[in-house]
């Protein structure tokens, strides 16, 4: 592989009170963003700038010639403390990057790298192991510090000029573009211990208006497609989330391999790897892993077209991300490089960056195509979907990029109420597309591959589910708790259709499960964690996404802390299922759990006091015992955290209360009045 290719990188991690955004850009060849929607960047307990700055690190330190290497982190809540963080991240990549060339560091991410190699420090020599781990770990103390306090010292921001820039700071909304280059080849000092040229660092807060609508996580990523644009011009860029460190330093390498195959590169607008999360317990309680998704069904996608793009993890040709539309003549003349930023060479750092101000600013989309045919589409809670197939119907093919040593890791979320959030923003988010212009369903129709077309709209029909679900965890238990069966006896021939399909569906379910790596406990939780999101994530999704159509509440966006309370932490590692508040979600769970407790409990009570009564119930309602029965043993951790835990895990007691009160409601009033 040629080595001149340019590569950028964003990172991106929100910070508004609806979102925000840092972004990483490795110029030339890599882009990586990623949206995470939080009050307070400067909360800790949300987004920890440690956090941002070992996914930056990380993402430097891949094994790619570094003068065609750029790093760039958006900022959409315009902290001075992650312009601090990320300025200490910028000293300390001076001792980084030649440890992890020198020992062949894997991963590059510091925090993950001093967590994981105390069993074999033997192939590094101990007293530079230790140098670098004080280095990592003062810097580390340091931007603690000043995140508690919530404010750089002054004497720090007497000795960098990128603090200035905060002096006409207003708030989150309201503030001017702060960009800062804080390392370039054209500086000096931009050197390792070394000598050698270290890759661009780059920071940018976009300008912010309360006028202006700032379209969330796809403004911020065009915004950071025009500014790298003009600074370095990567043909190729990566966009991870903030909390997905590089753990493989040579997944670039191998991504560009795509683009630049002589059959079919010319085809391939992006390479899509898999979110993997180095938190997921063995057993997987919450489903974060979502094994079935990326070790079949997107390998499957991969023979249809292309995955679609998810957000992180991606590696784009940039003309392409921009609109360009296919022809079979596109060939790509990777020789060209950066020719058309050719004029900038001479423009001192402190002219770079006046210049690129101009291109973050809230007025220079106005009248443009951005957000509709350029960057990435506007109007849309998974902005990363809409924008693929919109790719995608322009005649370009994507790749799906699964290697054995997984290329990034993140964080997954490790309490409940933070899964099914996350999982009611991408539903809504799906539906969304299903009901805009870009559906698959009329959008791609004739062009994309139409089995590719049915998987875009398997995932937009998601909320769909929570219907039928919600019948089958509510009317059967009802009319079992009344006597009256709804399905076919065990002895009648109309019973084996549903007994194919139930045996059939959950045996295959199991073995795709297995052979995904998982087990057979994890198969369990992940059926509970399917039945617990259809019947509140996709039902409130839904309704929110029905609301909205008529106008009656604005979109907005959810996110989950980064780090857990310690106590929840140790819960999470023992597969001890994390409630913690009081929601509607909760509630509702709560509800159907007892609801279907009660009228088992119910029935078999009435049946002990009825002469030959377990007789009749075998012959006449089997199935729909087995199915409260079911739905009994999958709630066992709900009825935990109602009546048995004292932890603060544990499912507060105005939510046992209301849900018992219900539930009983719901039975007593059936029985009454049918």
């Amino acid at each position: 592989m040629r080595s001149g290719l340019g590569l950028a990188c964003f990172v991106l991690s929100y910070g508004l009170v609806f979102t925000g955004s840092f972004a990483t850009l490795l110029d030339g060849a890599l882009y990586s963003d990623k949206l995470f929607q939080t009050d307070s960047l400067k909360d800790p307990g949300i987004e920890p700038a440690v956090m941002v700055i070992n996914t930056v690190l990380s993402v430097m330190a891949y094994e790619y010639p570094t003068e065609k290497l750029s790093v760039y982190l958006s900022d959409d809540a315009a902290s001075d403390i992650t312009f601090y963080a990320l300025l200490e991240a910028s000293f300390f990549a001076k001792h980084w990057l030649p440890f992890c060339k020198r020992f062949k560091v894997q991963p590059t991410s510091p925090s993950a790298y001093f967590n994981t190699i105390p069993s074999s420090t033997s192939s590094i020599n101990s007293k530079q192991f230790v140098a670098i781990k004080k280095l990592y770990q003062d810097m580390e103390s340091r931007i603690e510090n000043v995140t508690k306090v919530g404010q750089v010292p002054e004497e720090v921001r007497l000795k960098h000029k990128g603090f200035s820039q905060w002096n006409s700071y207003c708030s989150r909304r309201d503030h001017d573009t702060v960009l800062q280059i804080l390392l370039h080849g054209k500086d000096m000092s931009a050197r390792d211990v070394y000598g050698n040229v270290m890759p661009a660092l780059v920071y940018l807060a976009r300008e912010k208006r309360p006028h202006f609508a700032h379209n969330f996580k796809a403004g911020a990523m065009n915004s950071l497609i025009r500014v790298s644009s003009m600074i370095s011009n990567a043909e190729v860029i990566l966009n991870v989330d903030c909390d997905m460190y590089s753990n493989n330093s040579q997944s670039l390498r191998d991504a560009l391999c795509f683009f630049m195959d002589e059959v079919e590169g010319h085809e391939i607008a992006f390479v899509q790897t898999p979110p993997c999360f180095e938190n997921v317990t063995k057993n997987d309680l919450y489903g974060g892993a979502v094994r079935v998704s990326y070790e079949v069904e997107f390998p499957g996608m991969d023979g249809l077209g292309g995955p679609m793009y998810v957000g992180t993890g991606c590696f784009h040709r940039r003309e392409i991300l921009c609109g360009r539309k296919f022809n079979d003549q596109y060939k790509n003349d990777w020789k060209s490089g950066n020719e058309n930023i050719d004029h900038m060479k001479e423009a001192s750092l402190h002219e770079l960056e006046e210049k690129s101000k101009a291109l973050a600013s809230c007025t220079y989309e106005e009248n443009t195509s951005w957000g509709k045919e350029t960057g990435l589409v506007y109007g849309c809670l998974v902005e990363d979907v809409i924008t693929g197939l919109s790719i995608k119907c322009r005649g370009w093919k994507s790749v799906y990029y699964n290697p054995q040593r997984k290329a990034f890791l993140g964080v997954a979320p490790t309490t409940l109420p933070e899964t099914l959030v996350q999982s009611k923003r991408w539903s809504e988010g799906n539906f969304h597309i299903l009901l805009s212009k870009y559906s698959p369903t009329w959008y791609a129709g004739g062009l994309i591959n139409p089995g590719l077309q049915m998987a875009y709209c398997y995932y937009n029909l998601w909320v769909f589910t929570s219907w039928p679900t919600l019948y089958y965890c509510i009317i059967p238990s009802l009319y079992l708790l009344k006597g009256i069966p709804l399905f076919p006896q065990m002895s009648s021939p109309w019973f084996i259709p549903f007994a194919y399909v139930m045996l059939g569906d959950s045996s295959y379910c199991l073995l795709e499960f297995l052979w995904s790596g998982g087990t057979i406990q994890g198969w369990w939780n992940e059926l509970r964690i399917w039945l617990y999101k259809r019947t509140t994530s996709y039902l409130f999704a839904f309704v929110d996404t029905i609301i909205k159509s008529f106008g009656f509440s604005n979109a907005g966006f959810a996110i989950s802390a980064k780090v857990a309370e310690e106590n929840a932490s140790q819960r999470y590692e023992k597969d001890i299922m994390e409630f913690g508040n009081s929601s509607p979600m909760m509630t509702l769970l709560a509800t159907l759990a007892m609801l279907n407790l009660f009228c088992l409990l119910g029935v078999l009570l009435k049946q002990v006091v009825i002469s030959e009564g377990n007789v009749r119930i075998c012959k006449t309602m089997a199935v729909q015992v087995l199915l409260s029965g079911v739905l009994v043993l999958i709630n066992i951790p709900i009825y935990q955290g109602l009546f048995l835990r004292k932890d603060k895990g544990r499912l507060p007691g105005s939510v046992a209360v209301k849900a018992t009160t219900l539930a009983i409601s719901a039975c007593v009033l059936f029985t009454a009045f049918t």
